[in-house]
Formats: structure tokens, sequence, C-alpha cells
């Protein structure tokens, strides 16, 4: 799975779903289920982090918790809504 550097959406909802932090539902693609692992979730930030731009820099930290925040509260919280399929599969 490759990531644009540049979107700051996707570098964040990369580093979830490759730390396993957040999964979609294997049933409604459009659904993110939040795992709920704490550390899974510091170490996605850190993934992010460390990604760097095309230019060089990478994202400010600020940036990133912003996105972080609103990309988690998105997320249903351990199961699908639509099915009740929870995010361990």
């Amino acid at each position: 799975m490759s990531v644009n550097a540049d979107d700051l959406a996707e570098v964040v909802r990369y580093a979830l779903e490759t730390t396993r932090a957040t999964a979609a539902c294997p049933f409604h693609w459009d659904v993110i289920i939040r795992i709920g692992d704490d550390a899974a979730e510091s170490h996605a930030f850190e993934r992010a982090r460390k990604i760097v731009r095309s230019d060089g820099t990478n994202w400010p930290a600020d940036a990133l918790r912003k996105e972080f925040a609103r990309q988690l509260g998105a997320a249903a919280d351990g199961r699908c809504p639509m099915c009740g399929v929870d995010g361990s599969a």
C-alpha cells in the first residue's frame, strides 16, 4: 500500500490502518471501525509523524493530532453500526 505523503488525511488513514488501530468493516467498506487499542493508536501517530512529504519536511505534530482526532472521532467504536461486525476481523 502506498501513501500520498502530501495528503494529511491519507497519511493518517494509512497510519491507522497499517497499525490496526482502525479497520474497514468487511461488509461495508465505507464504515471505519475504531479498534480501541491505545498502543496501536500511539504507534500510528509515531508512524505518521515519520512520513516525509515531497518537500522533505514532516507533518507538524499539531496538524497530525487534529487529523487523528477527526478520523478517530468519525470512526465507529468497536462495531459496525450497520451490521454489528466488530473490528477484529
